[in-house]
């Protein structure tokens, strides 16, 4: 096993260790020389794979992306039209779009905009505690997407395609900038149970390796299905097997992957499947201790709204304080998805706009301005880049007196902390909210932004797959600088 032959009648030429290592004992001892490699880089980064996708200095080095899954109503948060109080039930008009028309009128905004923060950013009364944060954001007031559509919508704002089978913006991330902390995943979605209308999907590594997508963690209970660590999260947990037994099953299932990768000439997806499962067994020690939030005082707790009755604001609260706790622990992306509400989408109000509306944003207020607080104390807002977007917006008119229904065509995200110039305005739609009209912004160019916060050049974060490169902002994307500080 220490010689090789090039071709007939040649003389054996010896091997090198590498390629020893990889034709010996199934490739593990290649697998295990990768793994002393990864480990002798610097402990605070582990580089991408990707060296091509760096751009300038990153002003950002983590994302807490807030996703407002079903579409928050922009003309009753951040984007206020007077008009439509002079045109409150009148017919609605659009030579623009007449096929919309229909038996519709104009709806005013139920809540009344006031000026926040020495900005005098405009923000309605739905959000009070965001309101409070005003010079700490930058909100884009012409965002643009594709069609009303609620799995389409949802899967361009992830992954800036509208059909599935594209990696994640953080599987993206991950992959551009790898891990921070080898015992814990790079992507993390805090999740409530409720798979998202563009399918898990949304979260997927899609043509990445696998393991760049993102881990689910649970709103509630063990974090994480079959990681049952004896900690504060499981008061009872389950007794183990035996001291060895669990290193004794994965080295079974390492075994078994490499016999299936060797009869496959070494298929990516299974070594990304061992590196996972190798994973999953160093965050055994580490999560617990992570999401154990009895460590966090009594006025943190409070911050968030961990204090409250209502289960639903209690549960957005841990969330959001577990993801302070991840990105301070050296996860690169985290994502909140909102508690379950209306069948597609928690703030897909067609009926029922003030009611709906009013319960999300008491949900969701109090604990992401306590996010945004609680890192501005702890000196990590300037390296921790906050992304609050829906897939769409809503109709300035409705086919009732109390919803309104898609709209793709002008609305409002906004983003604050690592490199975002707060209390910024940027974008606006026409008078009555329909259209994008001024400093048009497409989710590419949302995408563009994010990566150029993370130091990330999004024309030169390229993967190769298929026989041609891809990237998340496909041929399209330009940086939105106006908001940058």
């Amino acid at each position: 096993m220490n010689e090789k032959t090039t071709c007939p009648g040649c003389a054996p030429m010896p091997l090198s260790r590498r390629e020893m290592l990889r034709a010996s004992a199934l490739g593990f001892g290649s697998l295990a020389f990768n793994a002393l490699l990864a480990d002798a880089q610097p402990s605070t980064l582990t580089p991408g794979p990707s060296p091509g996708g760096r751009g300038g200095k990153a002003r950002a080095k983590n994302v807490i992306f807030c996703f407002m899954d079903g579409g928050v109503s922009h003309v009753d948060s951040f984007d206020p039209k007077p008009v439509l109080d002079r045109h409150d039930g009148r017919p609605f008009r659009d030579s623009r779009n007449p096929t919309a028309m229909g038996n519709r009128q104009w709806l005013k905004s139920p809540w009344a905009f006031r000026q926040r923060g020495q900005s005098g950013m405009p923000i309605s009364d739905l959000f009070p505690h965001i309101a409070s944060c005003a010079d700490e954001l930058a909100v884009i007031r012409s965002m643009k997407a594709d069609l009303p559509i609620h799995s389409t919508g949802v899967l361009f704002l992830h992954t800036g395609s509208n059909n599935a089978g594209r990696p994640s913006l953080g599987s993206w991330v991950n992959y551009g900038l790898g891990s921070e902390n080898r015992n814990l995943p790079g992507f993390v979605v805090l999740s409530f149970g409720v798979v998202p209308c563009g399918g898990l999907e949304t979260f997927s590594s899609g043509f990445l390796p696998a393991n760049h997508q993102a881990t689910m963690f649970h709103a509630e209970g063990v974090p994480i299905d079959n990681i049952r660590p004896r900690s504060p999260l499981t008061p009872n947990p389950s007794p183990p097997r035996g001291e060895g037994s669990q290193p004794a099953l994965l080295d079974l299932l390492r075994g078994q992957d490499a016999d299936f990768a060797s009869s496959t000439g070494g298929d990516r997806a299974v070594s990304s499947a061992i590196r996972n499962y190798e994973l999953a067994y160093r965050m055994q020690s580490l999560v617990p201790d992570v999401l154990d939030l009895s460590r966090e005082t009594q006025a943190t707790q409070r911050l968030y709204g961990l204090d409250s009755s209502i289960a639903s604001k209690r549960l957005y609260g841990i969330q959001c304080l577990r993801a302070r706790r991840l990105i301070e622990s050296g996860v690169r992306f985290v994502e909140i998805t909102c508690p379950p509400g209306a069948s597609n989408g928690t703030w897909d109000q067609h009926g029922d706009l003030k009611r709906g509306h009013e319960k999300n944003a008491l949900d969701t207020d109090q604990a992401i301005a306590g996010l945004i607080k609680d890192l501005k104390a702890r000196g990590l807002l300037d390296e921790t880049l906050i992304l609050w977007a829906g897939e769409f917006g809503r109709t300035p008119h409705s086919s009732g007196r109390d919803g309104r229904d898609h709209h793709p065509e002008g609305f409002s995200i906004w983003m604050a902390g690592g490199g975002i110039k707060g209390g910024t305005v940027y974008g606006a739609t026409d008078d009555f909210g329909i259209h994008a009209e001024e400093g048009i912004t497409t989710m590419h160019d949302l995408h563009a932004t994010i990566l150029h916060l993370l130091g990330l050049d999004h024309e030169r974060l390229t993967y190769r797959f298929g026989g041609r490169d891809f990237r998340l902002t496909d041929v399209h994307g330009n940086v939105v600088t106006d908001i940058l500080a």
